[in-house]
């Protein structure tokens, strides 16, 4: 399991950070942790889990 901060999340789906924030806000991806004290990171299974179901299904839009 290996946590990501948000510019490595940034890198990893080439989406800004708003456009993952108004995403995780209309429960569209993976909503980040809590790691330490006020430290958020996403899960790289669920960032990973949620880039193969844009794979899957290409015609869903964000």
């Amino acid at each position: 399991m290996k946590f990501l901060k948000l510019q490595q999340v940034i890198d990893k789906t080439s989406l800004c950070r708003s456009s993952i924030y108004l995403l995780i806000k209309a429960g569209d991806f993976p909503r980040n942790v809590t790691v330490m004290g006020k430290r958020k990171a996403w899960l790289e299974s669920e960032v990973d889990d949620w880039m193969m179901s844009k794979l899957e299904h290409p015609e869903l839009e964000c």
